[in-house]
């Protein structure tokens, strides 16, 4: 039992700060928060995310180029430039490590205004600090895990924000329904999403997507959205000019 409350914690706390800092914060500026906050985020992130702790700036970036580049080989994870969901997951990888080591190409208009913080990215990105997470992980199960097919839950630990992003990425390209015709392939994967905090209505984050709601029809319940307004509320962020709250 010790493990599932584990894996379910880390699943949701690492998917909020994938979806509420890497993703509506550093890729789409749909709210801002003092140079404090940002790096308290920053740190909240790497410890949420252990071993697979994305770059806020090369997410962001990575991020940037899959609105612009939808469906196109250009795009870094597309479903129809790769075979199957493993493939995409690397390549993916490939080009995330080439951002966060300056080695890819990278257009100055998905530069802007990206949150950075050099030596701490440097630490969490390195070989080091995500072994450390692995032996951390690892000596957790040792501990704790009372079967031995609970194991079979730490490739997913291990690899929890590729995972997530490949769920979504991988799918909602191909499966769910549509809210609004776009010239994609996005789709909305679940009817109501607890599972994936809002990330799968992709559909509609693809019509707006600095909109800080990801929901749009009455079902579409988003669970970040109210914590986001909580936060606005205590003025640790605030909403930006473009920032939109997304209805049909």
């Amino acid at each position: 039992m010790t493990i599932l409350i584990f894996f379910v914690a880390l699943w949701y706390l690492s998917l909020f700060s994938q979806t509420f800092f890497q993703h509506r914060y550093a890729a789409h500026g749909a709210f801002t928060m003092t140079k404090f906050w940002e790096r308290f985020f920053f740190l909240f992130s790497y410890i949420t995310q252990g071993s697979s702790y994305m770059s806020p700036r090369a997410y962001a970036i990575m991020h940037r180029m899959h609105h612009a580049y939808t469906d196109t080989e250009k795009d870094p994870h597309s479903p129809n430039f790769s075979s199957n969901i493993f493939s995409m997951m690397w390549r993916t990888r490939t080009i995330y490590s080439g951002i966060v080591h300056n080695r890819y190409p990278v257009e100055p208009r998905f530069v802007r205004n990206l949150p950075e913080w050099g030596g701490f990215d440097h630490w969490a990105n390195s070989p080091l600090s995500r072994l450390l997470w692995v032996a951390i992980y690892i000596s957790f199960f040792l501990i704790f895990a009372s079967s031995f097919w609970w194991f079979l839950l730490l490739p997913v630990v291990i690899t929890m924000g590729a995972f997530h992003g490949a769920l979504v990425n991988w799918f909602a390209h191909k499966y769910g329904y549509i809210n609004f015709r776009l010239g994609n392939t996005s789709r909305n994967l679940l009817v109501v999403d607890v599972l994936m905090l809002g990330e799968s209505y992709h559909n509609n984050h693809h019509k707006k997507p600095s909109s800080v709601n990801f929901g749009s029809r009455w079902h579409e319940i988003d669970p970040v959205y109210p914590i986001i307004l909580l936060l606005k509320r205590l003025r640790i962020i605030h909403f930006s000019k473009k920032t939109t709250h997304l209805k049909t």
